[in-house]
């Protein structure tokens, strides 16, 4: 049998326990809080379990895991389990505990317990490294993020674009999924590197142009549901950004098929003014994140709405 190894982080946060517990217990959120985080899929089991199925960064590359976890909310306590692990991990399981502290704020403690393929030294230490980085990593963002709680729904900013497109789901998909030809199909995409290290997992790296002229680098890393959803999340994000996540979702409706473009974004407050300018504010640089990415998602969209339009024999309007 396969030895057990165990590990611990903890961090102190300078925010009511309650509301670090409720970063936690909403896992559809994690991509926004924790960096190595890419996507979740949530299943409510019933009597405080559910199963998740998380996509997430671990050492350079992408994996993805179905766990199942027990929310306390009185002990403030999350346990979890891999049902389905990747490897080089054969089992996984911990505990995320949030405990009071007398001046108000609370300590969170990250408890692993693990299991490496066929017991390895290399497989442990992958294991160790990637704990020991992805654990350091989302505790301090959860630090930051409730610790910034109460300025929330000033930084974040949920947006959507939408087209109507009067062809079929699976060549908008295929226009958007195939990003390998962005900087041939679309004016505003300078560069482009794609990677696919698994099925319906993609590594892209890309410039873009905004509408002032400007480029900007971003690394994201998409999973694809064909063929009616594409989710990512951007792993390097412009200066004025902590946080950008997206999805495109094509639905089928009685007047065609709509094609819509969603972000999420935190706005990054140390960073306004050096982007935008002395005097510039939080308000300034949301308009000006709504304008940009708003621009390029349409104009994705436009692209992608002619490209399946064609194919169905539909003259674009």
């Amino acid at each position: 049998m396969a030895q057990t190894h165990h590990a611990r982080h903890t961090v102190t946060v300078a925010a009511p326990a309650d509301t670090v517990y409720g970063l936690l217990a909403r896992a559809e959120r994690w991509p926004h809080v924790f960096p190595p985080s890419v996507h979740v899929e949530q299943t409510p089991a019933g009597e405080g379990e559910e199963t998740l199925r998380i996509w997430a960064t671990a050492n350079g590359e992408v994996k993805a895991w179905t766990s199942r976890r027990r929310l306390d909310p009185v002990a403030r306590t999350i346990t979890f389990r891999q049902e389905v692990s990747q490897p080089p991990v054969a089992a996984m399981g911990g505990t995320w505990t949030v405990r009071p502290l007398p001046d108000g704020g609370s300590e969170v403690v990250l408890d692993h317990d693990f299991a490496a393929v066929d017991d390895l030294p290399e497989n442990v230490s992958w294991i160790e490294r990637a704990l020991d980085h992805n654990s350091g990593a989302e505790l301090e963002r959860l630090r930051a993020s409730a610790e910034q709680a109460d300025r929330l729904g000033e930084l974040l900013l949920e947006f959507e674009d939408t087209v109507l497109v009067q062809g079929r789901a699976e060549d908008v998909y295929d226009f958007v999924w195939r990003a390998d030809l962005w900087q041939e199909r679309l004016p505003h995409v300078v560069r482009l590197v794609l990677d696919e290290p698994a099925p319906g997992i993609q590594e892209l790296e890309m410039d873009t142009r905004a509408t002032d002229g400007s480029t900007h680098t971003t690394k994201s890393v998409r999973v694809g549901f064909a063929p009616g959803r594409i989710v990512y999340k951007q792993q390097r994000v412009p200066a004025l950004l902590t946080v950008h996540t997206g999805a495109w979702t094509l639905t089928d409706t009685p007047q065609g098929l709509s094609a819509t473009s969603r972000h999420t974004v935190v706005i990054n407050p140390d960073n306004v003014t050096a982007v935008l300018g002395e005097g510039a504010t939080v308000a300034d640089a949301r308009a000006f994140v709504r304008k940009a990415l708003g621009t390029n998602s349409l104009a994705t969209l436009g692209h992608a709405k002619r490209y399946a339009e064609r194919r169905a024999g539909v003259a674009a309007v």
